[in-house]
């Protein structure tokens, strides 16, 4: 597989109009310029942004000029992509620049932003908040009404009964302008993007007449479907500290390797493939998650982050009296941010009532990451990865 093959397979899940169009430019050697945009909703990027980042970075690597876009504009309107009802709070401009004031410190842990062809970094506010009102009605003009309405997350919301702002349902026509504005040739996205790219895709043929490619990409998931992300509660973030990020790769579950070696390493298929089928025929899944963790923690790090990070997993999880532990995994949420160390036993069942968390105490027969506990109204700041051991019995916490 050549590199035009890899980046137009590893990874993607669709490509508008085709594969077989977008790869015949590519190979008469034009360059295009194209772009992925990030609404800064939250402070922090995630495992689940890696992917389209990586998609940017084979692009940039390709001599292509890629735009990282910071949407402070269509990120005021809310994108309601995957929300099954609207949003509690609209974010202003000042909030989500605010937001987005470490992003590109984060995507650096991926894209390029300086040497050969960096990534070029624009803010849609720039343009979207200066439209007037005839240029958003000119815009609204290249759409009906039913095109919009007729999108599925907008009858399931309605069918459900729950609000559909239309605030949120101008974001994929605000969303859409972005291309016109920065006149790409093509944008990458997450395949919940879907309808929001396209419609950018329709503008630029009616209003620039001329094609834009469309590339989207799968959502991080475990091979249940469960997403991995911000909104599942499970963040895992590119700039987590190396010995914390390991440790919640290790405790994402058995499913998620696979998808993750997929689409978060160069892996080649075939060692991908081996080991899915080594684990189906029962080899043991730990080997090939420690695996994946060290890649990506080397990926987003360094090496010698990597190893470090691998030898604390090892001494804190693997050695000693934890080998010989009856160990089981509990989420981060179960636990009240009030609670103390007699609560925390009892909601991890390992105690069946307060009095009893006391006496396992008293009697020194609790330890916290294999460090001995002896006061019951301890507060503890929990994390993933840590864990608490009652006897023969062990509970991790994972995110």
């Amino acid at each position: 597989m050549d590199k035009i093959d890899f980046l137009l397979t590893r990874g993607v899940h669709c490509i508008y109009p085709n594969r077989e169009v977008l790869e015949k430019v590519l190979r008469s050697g034009k360059k295009l310029r194209l772009y992925q945009g990030f609404d800064p909703t939250g402070v922090q990027f995630h495992i689940g942004h890696a992917v389209g980042l990586r998609k940017l970075r084979q692009w940039q690597d390709l001599g292509h000029h890629v735009i990282f876009l910071i949407g402070d504009g269509t990120g005021q309107a809310g994108d309601p992509s995957g929300k099954t009802r609207s949003r509690e709070k609209f974010l202003t401009n000042e909030e989500l620049r605010k937001n987005a004031k470490d992003y590109v410190m984060q995507a650096k842990r991926i894209v390029r932003f300086d040497g050969d062809n960096p990534a070029e970094i624009l803010y849609n506010s720039d343009w979207l908040n200066k439209l007037m009102l005839v240029d958003i009605l000119n815009i609204a003009g290249h759409f009906s009404w039913q095109q919009l309405a007729e999108r599925d997350l907008y009858q399931e919301r309605i069918k459900s009964g729950q609000e559909l702002n239309f605030r949120e349902a101008m974001y994929p026509l605000l969303q859409g302008y972005d291309s016109v504005a920065m006149n790409v040739d093509l944008e990458i996205g997450g395949v919940d993007q879907t309808f929001n790219m396209l419609a950018g895709r329709q503008l630029v043929a009616q209003m620039q007449k001329r094609e834009k490619f469309v590339m989207t990409v799968p959502l991080l998931t475990d091979n249940k479907g469960t997403k991995i992300g911000k909104t599942e509660g499970n963040v895992i973030g590119l700039t987590d500290p190396p010995c914390e990020f390991f440790g919640k790769i290790m405790s994402l579950g058995d499913g998620a390797i696979i998808p993750c070696l997929t689409l978060l390493t160069d892996s080649s298929e075939e060692t991908i493939k081996d080991m899915e089928k080594k684990m189906k025929s029962g080899g043991n899944p730990m080997i090939y998650k420690k695996m994946l963790a060290y890649e990506l923690t080397k990926q987003f790090n360094d090496e010698r982050s990597a190893k470090k990070a691998q030898e604390e997993f090892e001494t804190r999880f693997q050695k000693g009296k934890l080998q010989d532990a009856d160990l089981t995994e509990k989420p981060i949420f179960l636990f009240d941010k009030e609670s103390v160390l007699i609560d925390d036993l009892v909601t991890l069942g390992l105690a069946v009532s307060k009095s009893e968390a006391r006496r396992f105490i008293e009697q020194k027969a609790v330890r916290i990451n294999d460090e001995l506990a002896s006061d019951p109204k301890q507060h503890i700041e929990k994390k993933p990865g840590d864990i608490f051991k009652v006897g023969r019995k062990a509970v991790r916490i994972i995110s």
